[in-house]
């Protein structure tokens, strides 16, 4: 065995036991160098990873640096396209790209994993047609079976996700914070199915993921415990967003297995997972890992920067199943935060705007960026 195989073995044990309790790991970024670098496959082989998941945020990141771009930026200038052309032809090719690089995933799981997501523009969060119409027209530009579109769990997202899901597309409903909200968004999927089942689509086809987020609620709530800064709000402090997430698990186990699912189930549909995200922590305080070593339950998905990934390779503690059964104390700490006069339904929906409004400023910087660059090689050319 060569010393790169022998490393990766070694750092894989921590990812390799979160996968086997049945936690599927999915990448929260991407980029043209990693994947012309050859390093998302080698996540792939070596890291456990067996899908990945975009945003405003990372494209911004990714593409406004410009680097493995260039080439496609002068083809687009010298054509003459609208910066919004040149954005959608950029992020999905990437995603074209990562999809193919995950084929045999997705092939290997039946369509469960191999998974690569991609936003609709975040300025239609509150727009229902724009979002089903955009919706559509992403996944015929990607044009790849392991496509998953992010729609955000808007109240206006909310009938665009049925829509979708009924027309025979996979989801990633994205930027979900409260419980009622999840719950929302598990009975848009219902409806969605239900509606792709009467048009006779193969639901066993249609897949989907809902976003719950996770370290954005501990970074507001605990701001406000230390504000109040009494022994007993201080040692609430990193608990609210794991108590929020094992609750919504306990809403997933809920729902499907009642009878509405039970139906869809008996025609080969598939569950929506629920899945993990902003796990990397914004405290550091706390363990790196703390958002994955106690959110381990089966039929998961953990998606991670990679800076998170590789803190779990090193140093993660996964000790089985640490969701299921922590039910009766998440709701004694909910309710301990909100005893303290910390309103649960403000700073969800504080979150929910905040989360919503950062993606669009996040596009519009993306925006931005490509118009300049555009522009500059428009101008070289000519």
């Amino acid at each position: 065995m060569n010393t790169v195989s022998t490393e990766a073995a070694a750092t894989a044990g921590a990812l390799k036991r979160l996968s086997d309790e049945g936690v599927s790991i999915w990448l929260d970024d991407l980029s043209r160098k990693r994947i012309e670098s050859g390093n998302l496959a080698e996540l792939i082989a070596d890291k456990n990873v067996v899908g990945v998941t975009t945003n405003p945020s990372i494209f911004q990141a990714a593409i406004g640096s410009g680097e493995g771009y260039e080439e496609q930026l002068a083809d687009l200038a010298v054509r003459g396209v609208t910066v919004d052309e040149a954005v959608r032809m950029m992020t999905t090719a990437d995603v074209r790209a990562a999809a193919d690089i995950l084929r045999p995933v997705y092939d290997a799981t039946e369509g469960r994993d191999g998974r690569v997501s991609i936003e609709v523009d975040p300025r239609l969060a509150h727009d229902t047609a724009a979002t089903i119409a955009e919706a559509g027209q992403l996944a015929w530009l990607v044009d790849r079976p392991n496509v998953m579109i992010k729609i955000p769990a808007t109240k206006a997202g909310l009938p665009a996700i049925t829509e979708v899901i009924g027309q025979g597309i996979s989801v990633n409903v994205t930027l979900i914070f409260s419980l009622e909200r999840y719950r929302e968004v598990m009975d848009a999927y219902l409806a969605g199915l239900e509606k792709a089942a009467a048009k006779g689509l193969d639901l066993s086809a249609i897949h989907s993921v809902a976003s719950f987020f996770v370290s954005r609620v501990d970074s507001e709530i605990d701001k406000r415990l230390t504000a109040i800064g009494t022994d007993t709000a201080l040692a609430l402090k990193g608990r609210a967003a794991l108590a929020n997430a094992r609750l919504a698990y306990e809403a997933y186990e809920h729902v499907f297995s009642g009878d509405r699912w039970t139906a869809l189930g008996g025609a080969r549909a598939n569950k929506q997972r629920p899945l993990w995200a902003s796990t990397g922590v914004k405290d550091p305080a706390y363990k790196s890992t703390l958002y994955v070593d106690e959110l381990v339950a089966p039929g998961t998905v953990n998606t991670m920067p990679e800076a998170t990934l590789n803190a779990t390779a090193d140093h993660g503690e996964i000790t089985g199943d640490t969701v299921s059964g922590g039910y009766a104390q998440a709701r004694a700490d909910l309710a301990a935060v909100e005893a303290l006069g910390i309103s649960y339904d403000e700073v969800v929906t504080r979150l929910e705007d905040e989360g919503v409004a950062k993606f669009e400023v996040a596009w519009q910087d993306l925006l931005d960026a490509v118009q300049k660059s555009l522009g500059s090689k428009g101008a070289d050319a000519e």
